[in-house]
């Protein structure tokens, strides 16, 4: 059920007030230890951060796409590094149980994931199969009430933190396909279980990634995201499909913050006895840059309503992804670009998020996917029409 207008103001100006006053101030550390500092992680949980998109009935906030991706506007207005600490609870980690799990699995993690008690993590990518999910190597062998899970799944990200994980892995060792594929909740700490040390990466600092090796691993058969085998790829799909909705309205935040950033040093750098801010060309990446964060604002508006409203968006999901994603790419370079020679010195944070945006474009089905999923369905709507 969605908010009443007021109280979701409420939410909005809590969340945007706490990003300016609390988490902006401590993009520069966070980035330089490469941690989010415990008291930090410790106010989230006390603002329902971690259950924003979590059923009320579970302990969560319970909202809607439309309400979330406001939320996400908000939270886009700072390093990416304190979203994604949050956002796999209310994203990928968390909606394969909401959307497909059983009674009994909701009630036993939703109310800890709720409540940032566990930190949980979406272990889908291996060391061969990305953007082809299907191909996945990573096997679940039947063994009594469990089964013995064995393989590799690679950039995982939360995974040095995570206290559960939502594993695909082939049930079918016949198939060659995503039918064969099968999603399993694992809590950490299982024997044979184990976490790589955090990667090195371009940008995120504060956000980690990691390998989370499975070395027959016994999970319990009950353990399987709505008891039947075989359903794991079709609940991965729903649950990218919020996920690109998610990202496309952080990319939009992130836009946002930097177009912002940029207009305040236009009007303040002085060349040629004026401030740049008063050069057409200037002017042009200025004006660019917010017309393209506008455009993708309301994509990602329209399409969480369209999603609210019960309609398979998965098209129109993709799309957004794909515009949001190179959107914020383009607008990062030309912030770079505005501030000049400053725009390249770590102090000045821009060529932070340079860095930091490049991932968008990958992540949750790189653009190339986008693109395909796109086509296809594009192409399958069409011959169905006929």
């Amino acid at each position: 059920m969605a908010l009443d207008q007021e109280t979701l103001n409420q939410l909005l100006d809590t969340v945007a007030r706490f990003v300016r006053d609390r988490l902006v101030p401590l993009e520069h550390q966070v980035a330089e230890d490469d941690a989010i500092p415990p008291h930090i992680v410790d106010e989230m949980r006390n603002l329902g951060l971690f259950g924003l998109s979590i059923p009320d009935e579970y302990g969560g906030l319970g909202l809607t796409m439309a309400e979330e991706v406001q939320v996400a506007f908000e939270l886009g207005q700072t390093s990416p590094a304190f979203r994604s600490l949050i956002g796999t609870n209310n994203g990928i980690g968390s909606q394969g149980l909401v959307i497909d799990g059983t009674e009994a699995q909701k009630r036993h993690y939703l109310p800890k994931l709720a409540t940032g008690e566990i930190i949980s993590a979406f272990a889908l990518t291996e060391p061969e199969a990305g953007s082809d999910a299907g191909s996945l190597r990573t096997s679940a062998r039947r063994d009594g009430d469990h089964y013995v899970l064995n393989g590799t799944k690679r950039f995982i990200t939360n995974a040095p933190h995570a206290g559960l994980f939502t594993v695909f892995a082939r049930t079918d060792p016949a198939s060659r396909d995503a039918k064969g594929v099968t999603a399993f909740l694992v809590e950490a700490g299982t024997p044979g279980v184990s976490v790589g040390p955090a990667d090195r990466k371009m940008g995120q600092k504060g956000s980690h990634t990691a390998d989370v090796v499975f070395q027959d691993a016994r999970v319990p058969a009950a353990n399987i995201i709505g008891g039947r085998e075989g359903q794991g790829f079709r609940t991965a799909m729903k649950v990218l499909d919020r996920g690109r909705l998610h990202i496309g309205a952080v990319c939009v935040g992130v836009a946002e913050r930097l177009i912002r950033d940029s207009l305040a040093y236009a009007l303040d750098r002085q060349q040629f006895g004026q401030p740049i801010a008063e050069f057409q060309l200037v002017q042009a990446m200025l004006a660019d840059s917010r017309t393209e964060a506008y455009a993708a604002r309301c994509m990602v508006l329209e399409t969480a309503r369209q999603r609210d409203a019960g309609r398979d968006v998965g098209t129109e999901a993709a799309c957004t992804k794909l515009f949001c994603s190179e959107m914020v790419g383009r607008v990062a370079d030309r912030a770079v670009q505005i501030h000049g020679g400053a725009g390249y010195m770590a102090e000045y944070g821009v060529e932070r998020f340079y860095r930091d945006v490049r991932l968008f474009r990958i992540y949750e089905g790189t653009s190339q996917i986008q693109q395909l999923v796109i086509a296809r369905n594009m192409i399958r709507d069409a011959k169905g029409g006929r």
